[in-house]
C-alpha cells in the first residue's frame, strides 16, 4: 500500500475510500475521499484494502518536508515578491490526531501548496509568526512591519502577507500607520482549508501576486470579491473589515468602495480612477515602528455598569465604540471625563458600519466633548484602535492626529447614500 493508491478502509463499522495521502503521524492514515475532504483514520484497529495501485500522482515526502526550505528558480525577465507568512487557515493544514485545522506551513510552503504561484514572479519567504490569528499581538505586529521595511529594502518589488482572515483588518490596519511604502504590501488569507474542495486558497494568493506586482503602493486586504472564483477585490488596509464568519467574500469596504479588483483568469489588476492612490516609487520607504500597546477598545451598550470602566483607570487610550453619532449612557460621561483627567486619550466611535462621529448634535455628545473626548470622525472602532496605538507612541498630539487623515482612514467628508 502507497501514497496514491485507491484504498477502502474500514474501522469501527465506518468504511471510507479514497486516495492514500500522506501522513504526517505514523498512527494515521490519510485518506481522500471523492468529495475533495482529507479524513484522518487511526490504523490500529484499521482494515486496509488496496482497490487500485497508483491511481494518482502524490509526493511521498511531502509530509516529511514540511517546512523545509524549497528551491526557487530565479528569473531575471520577473519581479521578486517577498511572502510573509504569518499562520492562518491560507498556510494550513489538518491535524488528525484532533481533526483540527492547525497553521503550521511556512511561506515557502505555500508555493508548494500553491503551483499556481510559479512562472509569475520570484520568491523570497520568511516566516514572522505561526499563530492563529487571534493569537495576534502588537509585539508581532512590530516584527511583522519590520520584516516587510527589511524586504523592501533588499529589493522586493512587493510584500505579500499571508495571515488569519479573523484578525486580518487590524494588521493591515496597523502596519498602514507603521510603514511608508513604495510598493504594494497586499495582506491575503483564505477563509477554507486547502483540504476542502471549496477552498478559496489559491485564487486569493494568485491574485495578491498580482496585486504585489502592480503599481500601487498601498497596504490592502485582498480576498474573493464574490462567492464564485472569478475575481479578488483590493481593499484599503484601514477601510476594511471581516463581515462574515464563513463566506469566501467575508471581507468589504466600509463606507465605500475597494479600490480595486484582481481578475482571476485574465489576472487583470484594475483599481478605482477615483480613488487617492499612491504609486509605486512615489514615496520612500520609512517605517515608524513604535507602538502603546496599553489601549482598549469597548463597545458601550445599555445598561453597562460604569464601574465596568475601573479597569481602564491609567490606560494609556481608550476607544469607545458608541451608539449612532458617538453616544454613551448619560451616567458615563463623567467616567470617561475622569479617565481624561488622568491622562488617558479617549476616542469616541461608531458601532454604526457608516457615517461619521459628531458629537455636537445631543447634549450628551457635547457633555462628552466638553469632558475632552476625542470624535474619531469615521474612523473605523478597529482602525481607531490601531491608530491610536500608533500616535501614542509616534506623535506629540496624539489627540490631532486622529483627527488628521493619514492612510486612507478618514474621508473629508461623509455623503448620504441616496
Amino acid at each position: 500500500m502507497n501514497t496514491g493508491d485507491r484504498v477502502r478502509v474500514e474501522r469501527d463499522g465506518l468504511v471510507n475510500e479514497g486516495v492514500l495521502l500522506p501522513s504526517s503521524t505514523s498512527e494515521h492514515l490519510v485518506v481522500k475521499l471523492d468529495s475533495g475532504y482529507n479524513v484522518g483514520i487511526e490504523r490500529e484497529g484499521a482494515s486496509t484494502e488496496v482497490l487500485e495501485s497508483d491511481v494518482y500522482a502524490v509526493d511521498s515526502n511531502a509530509g516529511e518536508e514540511a517546512g523545509a526550505g524549497s528551491e526557487v528558480e530565479f528569473d531575471d525577465d520577473l519581479p521578486t515578491i517577498a511572502l510573509i507568512s504569518t499562520g492562518g487557515t491560507i498556510a494550513s493544514t489538518v491535524d488528525y490526531r484532533t481533526g483540527a485545522v492547525t497553521a503550521q506551513f511556512d511561506a515557502e510552503d505555500v508555493l508548494r501548496a500553491v503551483p499556481d504561484l510559479a512562472g509569475r514572479a520570484n520568491y523570497r519567504g520568511r516566516v514572522v509568526a505561526n499563530i492563529l490569528s487571534e493569537n495576534m499581538d502588537p509585539s508581532i505586529w512590530r516584527e511583522l512591519a519590520a520584516a516587510v521595511h527589511e524586504e523592501i529594502e533588499n529589493g522586493a518589488d512587493g510584500v505579500v502577507v499571508m495571515h488569519g482572515t479573523d484578525t486580518m483588518q487590524y494588521s493591515a490596519s496597523v502596519l498602514s500607520f507603521m510603514l511608508d511604502t513604495p510598493v504594494p504590501v497586499v495582506f491575503t488569507g483564505s477563509q477554507r482549508s486547502a483540504d476542502r474542495p471549496s477552498s478559496d486558497n489559491v485564487m486569493n494568493a494568485v491574485c495578491a501576486v498580482e496585486a504585489a506586482k502592480s503599481d500601487v503602493a498601498e497596504v490592502m486586504v485582498c480576498m474573493h470579491a464574490t462567492q464564485s472564483d472569478d475575481r479578488c477585490a483590493l481593499h484599503r488596509g484601514t477601510r476594511v473589515r471581516k463581515g462574515h464568519t464563513s463566506r469566501r467574500d467575508a471581507f468589504e469596504t466600509v463606507g465605500g468602495s475597494p479600490i480595486g479588483h484582481v481578475d482571476y483568469e485574465s489576472e487583470r489588476v484594475e483599481f478605482d480612477d477615483a480613488a487617492d492612490l499612491a504609486a509605486r516609487n512615489e514615496t520612500d520607504l520609512d517605517i515608524a515602528p513604535a507602538l502603546e500597546p496599553d489601549v482598549e477598545l469597548v463597545t458601550f451598550t445599555p445598561g453597562m455598569d460604569p464601574a465596568f470602566f475601573e479597569v481602564l483607570e491609567g490606560a494609556a487610550g481608550v476607544v469607545v465604540a458608541g451608539t449612532g453619532l458617538g453616544h454613551v449612557h448619560s451616567d458615563l460621561v463623567d467616567v470617561l471625563g475622569d479617565l481624561v483627567d488622568d491622562g488617558t486619550t479617549v476616542v469616541m466611535t461608531s458601532q454604526c458600519l457608516g457615517g461619521r462621529v459628531c458629537d455636537r448634535v445631543y447634549d450628551t455628545g457635547r457633555d462628552l466633548l466638553e469632558a475632552g473626548v476625542v470624535e474619531g470622525e469615521d474612523l473605523l472602532p478597529g482602525t481607531a484602535k490601531a491608530k491610536l496605538m500608533w500616535a501614542l507612541a509616534n506623535t506629540d498630539s496624539p489627540e490631532e492626529a486622529m483627527r488628521t487623515p493619514l492612510a486612507g482612514e478618514l474621508s473629508e467628508r461623509s455623503v448620504p447614500e441616496a
